[in-house]
């Protein structure tokens, strides 16, 4: 699936604010200041029933102007090389720069839909002064103001043209082998965990090694299970710069978690549960897949009874609402656990495929839904008739009532954990509506 879009452009054009628009949250610090964007922000958003991954580069804040520029040059290859459209943000304000040039022409060279936005348009006299952003050499641009919206449809109509048409998926797609994809930040230990599964007897059927921008991918077959391994580890030799290497990895995570089954998320235990590892739980969560959770280096820690405990408890607490996810704790290096962690990944993978039958499903919910249902509100009360499971790919259920318009998010959040309870979707995300019946 082709649809990972990147903005990219100098420092303080509007970078982050078009982001925020396009993923219509507040999720990127916007601020006058200039390389305000330390952080990678990267967001599902979507257009005309397409969706994509939006990928704010950032700007960066650090050293002289060359260094600045240095920088700036290579988020901008990064991103030519893992992004398949990039949004070029410039700002009428300043008009054209030694920079935005400079960032051009390499973007001239790409065989790649590259969308020129010149930003800040907000009157017809700014309209006027856009023209000279032909001289970069792009071709037609789209005049946006990111802050309040204008000019951002037209953007999204023609990026949206570029993106791949949704096709069904056929039989030979249910047949193929579950995929799952090992991510998590640098030096996590994401090598390890693969080499210590396959070890020096590498019970592998085929080793398909892409190209350095695809994802490895091994099929594993032991114990009884076969399933598609895809590695997003050391595909690449680490860079010096970090900040280089924690962009990549999450432009490495964002294109493995969206074609897999089941996302194996490595986080270091020295670390903790940081920013990096949150980011890329929720990324597979809205992605509405599998999730594992492994806690590598366990072995480094020093230990009393309560140490587990005390970790898992606190790393629930930053995934809720949704913490219904195992967490192992492994030692790659001592090879502790990892097959159970494999064991695990398998029961997920069913567990997201699970059916009920909606007869089943019935007896087992209406009663509990009218001894405990929705709270009334302005004296209306909600009656719930009848559910049943969607035939979506992962766990979708539909509640019809006579009012569903009443029906707030706690109580959806009741009911899901009362279907996790009785039917147990450990590690998948649960989506639930509330109909008119």
């Amino acid at each position: 699936m082709k649809n990972i879009v990147a903005i990219v452009g100098r420092p303080n054009v509007g970078k982050s604010t078009l982001f925020n628009r396009l993923i219509k949250e507040r999720h990127a610090i916007v601020d006058a200041v200039s390389g305000v964007t330390r952080d990678r922000h990267y967001g599902k958003s979507e257009w005309n029933g397409k969706q994509f991954s939006v990928i704010d580069t950032g700007g960066y804040s650090i050293g002289s102007d060359d260094i600045f520029e240095d920088e700036i040059r290579k988020q901008v290859q990064l991103a030519i090389d893992e992004a398949d459209i990039i949004i070029f943000v410039v700002d009428v304000e300043s008009g054209v720069t030694s920079m935005d040039t400079e960032v051009a022409h390499i973007l001239r060279a790409v065989n790649k839909p590259i969308l020129l936005a010149v930003n800040k348009v907000d009157n017809a006299m700014r309209d006027a002064d856009a023209t000279e952003f032909y001289s970069l050499g792009l071709g037609e641009y789209f005049t946006l103001s990111s802050i309040n919206g204008g000019g951002t449809g037209e953007l999204l109509d023609e990026l949206v043209k570029h993106l791949p048409e949704i096709v069904e998926s056929d039989e030979n797609e249910a047949d193929a082998l579950p995929r799952f994809a090992v991510v998590g930040r640098p030096n996590a230990g994401k090598s390890s965990f693969i080499n210590a599964l396959i070890g020096e007897d590498r019970y592998i059927v085929t080793n398909i090694a892409g190209t350095t921008r695809d994802a490895i991918d091994t099929t594993y077959n032991r114990f009884g299970f076969e399933f598609n391994l895809v590695d997003t580890a050391g595909i690449r030799k680490k860079s010096k710069v970090s900040e280089d290497l924690e962009f990549y990895s999450v432009m490495r995570a964002v294109r493995a978690i969206e074609d897999c089954d089941v996302a194996i998320i490595i986080i270091d235990a020295t670390r903790g549960f940081e920013g990096q590892d949150q980011n890329i739980f929720w990324l597979a969560e809205k992605n509405r897949k599998g999730i594992v959770v492994l806690v590598n280096k366990w072995d480094l820690i020093e230990k009393d009874h309560k140490t587990t405990k005390a970790f898992e408890d606190k790393m629930r607490e930053s995934m809720a609402p949704f913490n219904d996810i195992p967490i192992i704790f492994i030692s790659a290096l001592t090879k502790q656990r990892i097959f159970k962690a494999i064991e695990t990944a398998v029961a997920v993978y069913e567990n997201r495929k699970k059916r009920i039958p909606t007869s089943k499903l019935n007896e087992a919910l209406l009663d509990i839904v009218r001894q405990n249902p929705p709270p009334a509100l302005k004296g209306k009360y909600v009656k719930i008739k009848f559910c049943t499971q969607l035939p979506t790919p992962t766990p979708q259920f539909a509640f019809f009532a006579n009012l569903p318009q009443y029906v707030k998010e706690p109580y959806k959040r009741y009911v899901e954990n009362k279907i996790r309870e009785l039917f147990d979707f450990n590690g998948v995300p649960i989506t639930i509506y509330f109909r008119q019946k």
